[in-house]
């Protein structure tokens, strides 16, 4: 029998150090008699994952680990890891165990047996598969998201929010370059990249139940699910990170006057009231986009978020100076257009918030 590698099993990790040992056994188990190996892409998982599964390797050479610095998300950590092995086929699966590793074998074999197909994917909505104890909630949740992912999808698959699948791994190495990296669907990420739509087949399984851990479903994370899907479609036109921090800073707006009007009312004069109001502007654009726009390279840590928010308010000082000099630039040399001119000039603002920001603020860590 050749010792060729079949298959690589990319598990992207944040905090599953409880849960890490007891997968790569599984793993062991429903992978007896294949070629395969485990690569743990770990974000610096503050419980100590990555020496976890470190110590798994030492004793197992086919566990390979992957420990990223100033950087998180899923869809990304899937990327690294796909690119990462030389086997023909990879597959993705959680840490956390929800999803049933012994459907790998029969992945394999499809893809291994038809060359006609460029990917397998556990689903939850075929023939067979099951959301589990999901709450009646989650599964509308659930349904909503899927509808909206198939406006974007380059075919009828059932399950476009499965994190569950094996696609071969030369297909995953020619999109990597173009993918957007966000949030948790790299599958909808791979599918709506393709020029040509991926061929595709479906197997089902039933969704477990997580037993160690927290889990990583929660409002941000919805956040980078719609963000996806604007990327997909208007991405071309507007990058979406430009287009969360230009939509934050609309947000900022509403935030300074109403600490203007605050303040104003309890007595500050306007000068007082005006500085108040652009500080508050600031604090909460900043906030905003550390948690959204920036997610995988926020700032954490009390220096961290000093230094940035620092770096920020200085950014914003200077574009709110350009804003202003642009705009009398252009109203003084065309003599009138007072809304033209002050639009120009909110523009060049963003524009240079936007790019100082990525560089000088979220850039530097």
């Amino acid at each position: 029998m050749s010792d060729l590698l079949e298959i690589a099993v990319v598990i992207p990790t944040f905090n599953e150090r409880a849960n890490v040992p007891t997968l790569i056994a599984r793993l062991d188990a429903a992978l007896a008699g294949r070629r395969w190996e485990a690569i743990v892409v770990d974000d610096d998982s503050p419980d100590g994952t990555a020496d976890a599964a470190r110590e798994l390797g030492r004793a197992d050479p086919r566990v390979r680990v992957i420990q990223r610095f100033g950087r998180r998300g899923l869809s990304s950590a899937c990327i690294e890891g796909m690119c990462a092995t030389a086997a023909p086929v990879v597959a993705v699966i959680d840490g956390d165990l929800q999803h049933d590793e012994t459907l790998l074998p029969a992945m394999l074999d499809l893809l291994q047996r038809d060359e006609a197909l460029d990917l397998v994917v556990g689903s939850r909505f075929v023939d067979g598969g099951g959301t589990g104890e999901w709450d009646r909630d989650r599964v509308a949740k659930s349904a909503l998201a899927t509808r909206l992912s198939r406006r974007v999808l380059k075919g009828d698959l059932s399950d476009p929010m499965s994190g569950f699948f094996a696609i071969r791994t030369i297909h995953a190495r020619r999109l990597a370059p173009e993918l957007s990296a966000i949030g948790f669907k790299i599958l909808l990420d791979l599918m709506t990249t393709s020029a040509e739509p991926l061929r595709f087949a479906e197997l089902p399984y039933t969704f477990r139940v997580r037993t160690e851990g927290e889990s990583k479903l929660d409002h941000v994370v919805a956040m980078e699910y719609l963000i996806a899907l604007y990327d997909r479609m208007f991405g071309h036109l507007v990058p979406v990170r430009f287009a969360m921090f230009s939509g934050i800073g609309v947000m900022g707006v509403g935030v300074h006057m109403s600490v203007l009007g605050l303040a104003m009312l309890a007595g500050a004069d306007f000068i007082a009231a005006q500085l108040l109001g652009a500080l508050a502007a600031m604090t909460f654009n900043f906030v905003l986009n550390n948690t959204l726009t920036y997610r995988d390279r926020r700032l954490k840590g009390w220096r961290q978020l000093l230094d940035g928010w620092v770096s920020f308010c200085a950014v914003c000082s200077v574009g709110l100076v350009a804003n202003v000099g642009i705009a009398a630039f252009v109203h003084d040399a065309r003599s009138g257009g007072i809304a033209a001119s002050a639009l120009i000039g909110v523009l060049v603002g963003a524009v240079w918030n936007y790019a100082l920001s990525s560089r000088f603020v979220w850039g530097r860590y």
